[in-house]
């Protein structure tokens, strides 16, 4: 397994991490803990040791990681999060309850080191921004907690840029965490040249689209009501149908190469930028190994460059929710 560097941290990672929220959340019941040990054992013993979780995956998620690492614990490194503390109603929406002030984060922190049965995180995420609370101040808390020795970097995901560069200045970034895929590449200019320029790693998340790039969904597939792709707009029927032209060419590419469209998809994405690091989830050992294999791929340039005017060129529908 290729290897790669959280930004100004100098944690090195796996090129491909593995996700772990849909063990536990988002995308239907909650996937049998024994099976889930082993899927995490065996990304270890293929040389994925990048792991991301959160709380606002259930406490399961964290728990679930700590009981499987807690005897190799230096072999892995974990990505955890702090700033969301549930869910509310808005106007019969839900929407994140948010909390970043310096008390609260250690409180979560504290939480969290307990679920993962260790005493530090190697990579610390502010979930979603607090909007009663200034950047500096949440960086001056991830200061002190690196000087304590309880996290070794922080990061934010999906700030805004103008909060990542307040942020920044007062504590080094580490790292960024965002969607990003070939339908979701909203943060190639701005924020991508900022991690750039400020050597900061990007953790792209939902690489593979939610599911969709792997084409293995059509325009007829249903979820149950537990799935959040079941009110995704990124599965409905006219907008899987104005992305079906990108399907069909990942499908032909990797049919001439003999691999997988998922495989196509994870490697464009490493070979995008060497600072970008995608974190696919499973819950299935076979697409485990399929992803951490995409590692393997190589893309030569032109075939990159065939692959990126096609994208150009095509009317892709960006949709999420």
């Amino acid at each position: 397994m290729k290897t790669r560097v959280l930004g100004s941290s100098n944690i090195r990672v796996s090129a491909i991490g593995l996700g772990a929220m849909g063990m536990d959340h988002a995308y239907g019941p909650q996937a049998d803990r024994v099976e889930m040990k082993q899927l995490l054992e065996q990304a270890v013993n293929w040389e994925c040791n990048f792991f991301d979780t959160a709380p606002g995956y259930g406490e399961a998620n964290e728990q679930l990681l700590g009981e499987t690492f807690k005897d190799n614990r230096e072999e892995v490194v974990i990505a955890t999060k702090f700033g969301v503390t549930g869910l509310e109603l808005v106007d019969n929406n839900p929407k994140h309850k948010v909390d970043s002030k310096s008390e609260s984060i250690r409180q979560q922190l504290d939480e969290s080191l307990k679920r993962l049965q260790t005493d530090y995180i190697d990579l610390y995420f502010q979930h979603r921004i607090d909007p009663e609370v200034e950047p500096e101040e949440v960086a001056r808390t991830m200061n002190g907690l690196i000087q304590e020795g309880k996290i070794r970097a922080w990061g934010v995901s999906e700030a805004p840029i103008d909060y990542i560069k307040r942020a920044h200045k007062i504590c080094p970034i580490s790292a960024i965490e965002n969607q990003y895929s070939m339908i979701y590449r909203k943060y190639e200019d701005e924020i991508f040249k900022f991690c750039e320029q400020n050597n900061i790693a990007f953790i792209a998340y939902s690489p593979l689209g939610n599911g969709f790039l792997s084409g293995k969904y059509s325009n007829n597939q249903s979820f149950s009501s537990d799935d959040f792709r079941s009110v995704m707009g990124r599965f409905n029927p006219e907008v899987i149908e104005k992305n079906q032209s990108i399907l069909d060419e990942i499908i032909q590419m990797s049919e001439e190469k003999g691999i997988t469209p998922a495989q196509i998809v994870l490697s464009w994405e490493l070979h995008q930028n060497p600072f970008i690091i995608p974190i696919p989830g499973t819950t299935k050992i076979e697409r485990l190994k399929e992803n951490l294999k995409s590692n393997e791929v190589t893309l030569s340039s032109s075939e990159m460059n065939h692959i990126n005017q096609v994208l150009e060129k095509l009317n892709i529908d960006e949709t999420f929710f």
